[in-house]
């Protein structure tokens, strides 16, 4: 198998000259255009070379891989952080109506769950629950895209505990809410594709501090996972131009829902008097008669 650290792109060209003349017009095809590849079965990708689908199975074999979808994972993986957003929606293009659209989105979100369920190590969970609960302070870190995943953990988080904080985009630089950082303190960085420089910055300042790090991201070899004492992983693969946080949002409620569960009989005299509080001011919308 493949190092996945290495190009693959460069890969495919260092292997070129060892290439069956059919195999030679699968890889050129992949370097002009690995962006559509990456999203082509084997079947469409034969057809669209003129090759037949063995040929293309041979060609992943060729290449150190088991089979034509390790190779399309590894093509995913590498594009996934370096496509534009043009780019990005013309991978959509194939989709002529909004039933097919439809029905592509939902299942590939219910596939990113299960692969989650699939790598998930409870073990680990475990230990970011006890990591939570350990730390003097929390500061939650999601920019761009996961700035929607950090306000929702801490919006909840902040329900539960009284020490959590999100770092974001406001009057203060993102550094400013993060000065009095310390190693007693927790540091929760949510990161996935396109990954932003300005979380992995401040991670990597952190780091330097000798703040324990947890993060939330899409894979190991994610730039924020290195940065980090624990890594949890949540499947995030693209469709278009959106990314999937459906998985992420899924893990994120299990996390929540872990530290309620151990503050359960803490937290449930705070949540009457809560419960009391948006009655009394008309929180929530209480249609009468249900």
């Amino acid at each position: 198998m493949i190092d996945d650290k290495k190009d693959l792109i460069l890969q495919i060209q260092k292997s070129f000259s060892k290439l069956s003349k059919g195999q030679k017009l699968i890889a050129q095809f992949i370097i002009d255009n690995y962006d559509k590849a990456a999203f082509m079965t084997a079947s469409k990708l034969g057809t669209r070379v003129g090759v037949s689908e063995s040929t293309v199975v041979r060609f992943a074999n060729a290449l150190g891989f088991e089979g034509y979808p390790e190779l399309q994972k590894a093509l995913q993986e590498i594009i996934k952080t370096k496509l534009t957003t043009v780019q990005r929606v013309e991978m959509a293009s194939e989709y002529s109506n909004e039933g097919a659209i439809l029905k592509k989105v939902l299942k590939s979100d219910m596939e990113n769950i299960r692969s989650t369920l699939e790598n998930i190590d409870p073990e680990l969970f475990q230990a970011v629950v006890d990591k939570i609960f350990s730390a003097n302070k929390i500061y939650i870190v999601g920019l761009r895209s996961s700035t929607a995943l950090a306000e929702y953990l801490g919006f909840y988080l902040n329900l539960i505990l009284d020490n959590v904080k999100i770092v974001g985009y406001g009057i203060s630089d993102v550094f400013e809410q993060m000065l009095r950082v310390s190693k007693d303190d927790l540091v929760i960085g949510i990161s996935f594709p396109r990954y932003s420089n300005r979380t992995i910055e401040i991670l990597t300042y952190a780091k330097e501090e000798g703040v324990p790090i947890v993060s939330i991201t899409d894979s190991l070899l994610s730039p924020v996972a290195n940065l980090s004492d624990h890594c949890l992983t949540a499947k995030s693969n693209m469709v278009s131009f959106v990314d999937s946080l459906v998985a992420p949002l899924s893990l994120i409620n299990a996390l929540i829902v872990a530290v309620g569960m151990r503050e359960k009989d803490e937290i449930r005299e705070y949540f009457n008097k809560l419960e009391n509080i948006w009655d009394k001011y008309n929180i929530y919308n209480n249609v009468k008669g249900q």
